[in-house]
């Protein structure tokens, strides 16, 4: 008896090791896409989250993950990818707001309440000329914009924003300031003032929030040391590591797993789940997915640095092809700044009936100088991505599922 369960173990063993290995076998299968990276993970700080998803007879997911250095002890900046969770998050908070008659499309007004902060009254790239919600939603899913999530991190406030997302159990982030502006630490504890005006007749209030103040402290307690150079603001490099001990952090098991959430509420409990109708899910999965080529709204066509697999980074790398594959879809979101590039991504192939998530970080800084705008990313971290979306997908047409998933909710008519 004893030998028999001693044999089990072993045979439990090893299954559940070949399954950990799964991932890191593809990349040591394909080693003219991925030795140089593999070889020093370490220097490149490469983490990979892979997840195959299986349906049952009612179309239900299970997931099973596998890691590549899935590490939250290692930092990396995220970079943009904090973009997805604040848009998640506003859209929660304006649900909270249904009973002032608010909802994501109600023109929304930042005030200015210091000589740092910014106000904003109009918006020229949206349909009715006023800034909301949704609208900036949209810029920052199709093309990752900047603004847009201030203005959402700033609806939000900083405590609020890492209060919710502590509160659904997200471990280790910390999201601590804007984008793109530099402003001091208490700047961005600080954050502006909202008003949200009435649709039908914009000289209504519907709503106010006063100036939010995050009194307490929540950078790390300790430096996070990366580098060998800064370049400072006069252009000189000075020979010490950067500190990112004040910026934010959000670890790629943790992105990967928000991202679950939103794709497949369903297979989540009702904690878990996130406090989004159903229009809110179909907004975000359409503008997701949606090529910045295909908006009307804002209008990205006479824009020179946009291209229609702009921020597709899994599968299209940099490349800037007119003609995206049409049977595929990416619901992703980006990052790229420091050096680091990074993805999460939902793929889906409607004709083949593949499906699977990835999400993925590396630093694209060969000389280990930051701030220099001498970053790897087409030569290291855009051809990886590239590589790692055509090695996974391969993988996934040639594994068997015993049901096939049924995908129409993912579909969706950009024209309109």
């Amino acid at each position: 008896m004893k030998k028999t369960i001693l044999i089990l173990f072993l045979i439990i063993n090893l299954q559940g090791n070949a399954q950990q290995n799964i991932l890191e076998k593809l990349l040591t299968e394909n080693p003219e896409y991925f030795k140089h990276l593999t070889e020093s993970p370490e220097k490149y700080r490469l983490q990979i989250v892979y997840t195959q998803i299986n349906r049952d007879p009612k179309n239900i997911p299970s997931f099973t993950t596998y890691k590549y250095r899935a590490n939250p002890e290692e930092y990396f900046y995220p970079a943009s990818t904090v973009k997805l969770a604040g848009s998640v998050l506003a859209l929660e908070k304006v649900n909270s707001l249904k009973k002032y008659g608010i909802n994501k499309f109600s023109p929304m007004i930042t005030l200015k309440n210091s000589l740092h902060q910014t106000a904003v009254n109009i918006d020229t790239t949206s349909e009715s000329g006023l800034p909301s919600v949704a609208h900036y939603i949209k810029k920052i899913l199709l093309v990752s914009d900047n603004d847009a999530y201030n203005r959402l991190y700033e609806f939000l406030g900083q405590k609020q924003f890492n209060e919710e997302m502590k509160s659904k159990r997200f471990e280790g982030v910390r999201f601590t300031h804007r984008l793109q502006i530099a402003l001091s630490k208490e700047e961005n504890q600080r954050t502006n003032s909202i008003k949200f005006l009435k649709s039908e007749d914009t000289s209504k209030v519907l709503w106010s929030q006063e100036e939010q103040v995050n009194a307490s402290n929540i950078e790390s307690e300790f430096p996070i040391l990366l580098g060998k150079g800064v370049m400072n603001d006069t252009g000189i490099v000075e020979n010490r590591p950067i500190n990112f001990s004040q910026k934010n952090v959000f670890p790629i098991s943790e992105q990967h797993e928000f991202l679950k959430r939103l794709i497949f509420p369903e297979a989540f409990t009702k904690e878990k789940q996130f406090n989004l109708t159903n229009d809110d899910y179909k907004f975000i999965y359409r503008y997701m997915s949606q090529y910045p080529t295909e908006s009307k709204f804002p209008n990205y066509l006479n824009d020179t640095t946009i291209y229609s697999t702009y921020c597709k980074f899994l599968f299209y790398g940099s490349d800037k092809t007119k003609e995206p594959n049409s049977q595929i879809r990416i619901f992703n979101k980006v990052g790229d700044a420091y050096g680091f590039l990074l993805d999460n991504v939902y793929f889906v192939d409607f004709k083949n009936k593949v499906e699977f998530f990835i999400s993925a970080v590396l630093l694209c800084n060969e000389d280990e100088i930051f701030n220099d705008d001498k970053y790897d990313y087409e030569t290291i971290g855009f051809p990886f991505y590239k590589n790692l979306g055509k090695v996974i997908y391969e993988h996934e047409l040639k594994r068997e599922k015993k049901y096939l998933p049924e995908l129409s909710k993912f579909k969706f008519d950009y024209n309109e």
